[in-house]
């Protein structure tokens, strides 16, 4: 008795005298139905996607936080083919905090827009905590 296969194979729950839908290049013969684009279904990114998004989009214009500070944090609504986006932040001062956020916000909305595919109107940055730089060998406290 041979181990060879006696004909073609067939995958499993389909009858060997249905014909093959999936064919390709490599299999004459067959027919390959196309379907239009727009009839194709559609992808869902959900709010928790585009929150991390934004997160790291976030971390990415920042840069590297200042010693103590937490890391960005977002909300996000998505309706359809939109987002709205908002960012808690901690910065070091002193520093450019206009500069800063509208580097953020600018980040964000490309970011969001490239990897997610959805516009983002509205992105309200919110700094939650200034921290001050270290002072270089002087007395820390108040002065007078």
């Amino acid at each position: 008795m041979s181990d060879e296969p006696t004909g073609p194979a067939t995958p499993t729950g389909a009858r060997p005298d249905s014909p093959d839908r999936s064919g390709g290049p490599d299999r004459p013969g067959r027919t390959r139905r196309t379907v239009a684009p727009g009839e194709r279904g559609a992808l869902r990114v959900t709010d928790r996607v585009v929150a991390k998004i934004a997160r790291q989009a976030a971390r990415e214009a920042l840069g590297p936080p200042p010693s103590g500070a937490a890391p960005p944090h977002t909300t996000v609504v998505v309706h359809r083919d939109l987002a709205r986006v908002g960012v808690g932040l901690e910065l070091g001062y002193p520093c450019d905090i206009g500069a800063r956020c509208g580097a953020v916000r600018r980040r964000v909305a490309e970011r969001v827009e490239a990897l997610a595919g959805m516009k983002v109107p509205e992105v309200a940055v919110r700094v939650e905590r200034l921290h001050p730089a270290p002072a270089g060998g002087a007395a820390r406290g108040r002065t007078r």
